[in-house]
């Protein structure tokens, strides 16, 4: 089969070298899987096919014609779309607007709404959202949406005749089954017309569905690659992280300590309704739910960034209520959240790793209001030599690090200031095999320490495997909690999918 997309001797570096003469092909209708560690330089190859970054060295074709996009705007034009892990939407525009920037109808210098509402609707529809109002304000929605949003940008409307090769980097980090479904749906669809896909994931499980081959990364270079048979995981990890993981050990829930926090009534309309829940020292306590459930409304409103309509909370099993009315507040009461928006609510891109690092507890790298640059680099020295956080240094600008390195880096800033409630939504997302396992033992030696952890994933498999309860949001109430030996993929799901079952039921 000849090849649309073909890769020639590619190699880009920054600081050091990222990419090392990558040869690679792409015909026409495959789903080409591209995986490995959190640095290893998926990212950076597929922003030079999508125009993002340009080659420092080898060449490119497409269809047969040479191809060098310097912007991301000539590589659509050519029909090579990109979904970038990371959100890149304007929050103060509204669905449709977002959806179809660049190529918003009009007539007579007037935007034509009811043609732009009409196109979004289509768009919407093809990734599970067709309820989802076309003026509503990006800001509006939840993560999980506004991922199912960027892609259902990057699939384009059904006319889109010029697709040709589409990139998905991490599309279902912060997706439920239902909705990675639908996603998979459309990339048949699409690659029955022809359409070539480059999909990057962690999720090896995924990659045994969706993909025909599988190509892997390590350090900048081509390891590894499958296309025939069925792909074998353990191979898979083996070339990733250049040695064998050992598997999860199964084991029964961690005893239940003193009561650390506990919520009471918590609701804030239309997200979470009347939400009753506990923590206690020494477990991890898990939420599941479908995308827009109110999970991470949920942990917002705890952690203080959103104020609750009615309810109350306490810290320390303590009768009196705790006035957590801002993040700064429920820091104070040893409240931390890991939050699953990184870029635009966890990091500061510009900021160094140490700046990064000791956010939430400059007292301890600061005298008088003065910086003291050797415990900063201790600070740093400690967690990225813990966490295997892959940096040149403590002053390297934390956005030119991987999502999972950046991930990395949040976490750490929460183990610096000791926290003993963290509130972790979608810690794995971006994060791969090797770094996941790691990051698993990180918590639980976090609960093994007396620590009260509270997890949202959309992945139900890993809140079965890390947690000692789950509780599960469905439309905004919390359907059941579920204890380790009582619950199943089959019943969470179930719960999950409850509260919508009732509203779509007909009256009697």
């Amino acid at each position: 089969m000849s090849a649309l997309l073909q890769l020639t001797g590619v190699c880009k570096a920054f600081a050091a070298p990222v990419l090392t003469n990558i040869d690679l092909t792409l015909p026409a209708g495959e789903v080409l899987a591209l995986t490995g560690e959190n640095g290893a330089g998926k990212s950076t190859l597929s922003k030079i096919i999508a125009g993002l970054l340009t080659a420092d060295g080898g060449s490119m074709l497409l269809a047969d014609q040479p191809y060098a996009p310097t912007t991301r705007g000539r590589a659509e034009a050519l029909g090579v779309r990109m979904v970038l892990q990371e959100l890149n939407l304007i929050g103060t525009l509204s669905v449709a607007e977002n959806l179809l920037l660049g190529q918003i109808p009009a007539r007579g210098g007037w935007v034509a709404r009811a043609e732009l509402a009409r196109r979004a609707r289509a768009q919407l529809e093809r990734v599970g959202l067709a309820g989802l109002d076309p003026d509503q304000p990006v800001s509006t929605l939840g993560i999980g949406q506004q991922q199912l949003l960027e892609i259902a940008r990057g699939l384009g409307t059904n006319s889109s005749s010029n697709l040709r090769v589409l990139i998905l980097d991490e599309p279902t980090a912060m997706l439920s089954a239902r909705e990675t479904a639908t996603l998979f749906e459309q990339i048949a669809a699409l690659t029955a017309q022809g359409v070539a896909v480059i999909y990057i994931s962690h999720r090896l499980d995924e990659l045994q569905r969706i993909a025909d081959r599988i190509v892997v990364l390590r350090d900048g270079a081509l390891v590894y690659e499958q296309s025939e048979g069925r792909l074998d995981p353990q191979r898979i990890v083996q070339a990733m992280v250049g040695k064998q993981l050992a598997a999860p050990e199964q084991r029964s829930a961690r005893p239940k300590g003193p009561e650390v926090l506990r919520v009471a009534g918590l609701s804030l309309a239309p997200w979470v309704t009347n939400i009753n829940l506990a923590l206690y020292a020494g477990q991890i306590v898990g939420v599941a739910g479908l995308v827009g459930s109110g999970r991470t409304q949920l942990l917002r409103l705890i952690y203080g960034a959103d104020r609750m309509d009615t309810g109350n909370i306490y810290v320390g099993g303590t009768t009196a209520v705790a006035h957590i009315d801002s993040p700064s507040a429920a820091v104070a009461q040893g409240i931390g959240l890991l939050t699953e928006d990184r870029k635009s609510e966890g990091l500061l891109l510009g900021q160094s790793l140490t700046t990064n690092l000791t956010l939430a507890d400059l007292a301890a790298v600061s005298i008088a209001g003065w910086m003291r640059g050797a415990a900063e680099t201790r600070v740093f020295e400690r967690w990225s030599q813990r966490l295997q956080i892959r940096a040149r240094d403590g002053l390297q600008p934390v956005d030119e690090l991987s999502g999972g390195n950046q991930q990395k880096v949040l976490l750490a800033r929460w183990l610096h200031r000791d926290c003993r409630v963290l509130l972790l939504d979608e810690p794995t997302r971006g994060v791969d095999v090797g770094a996941r396992a790691d990051l698993y033992v990180e918590l639980d030696a976090l609960a093994a320490a007396g620590k009260a952890l509270l997890v949202v994933s959309s992945d139900l498999r890993e809140l079965m495997m890390l947690c000692d309860r789950i509780a599960v949001l469905s439309a905004g109430h919390l359907a059941g909690v579920f204890l380790r030996e009582a619950w199943s993929e089959e019943v969470l799901l179930e719960a999950a999918f409850s509260a919508y079952a009732r509203a779509e039921a007909p009256n009697p």
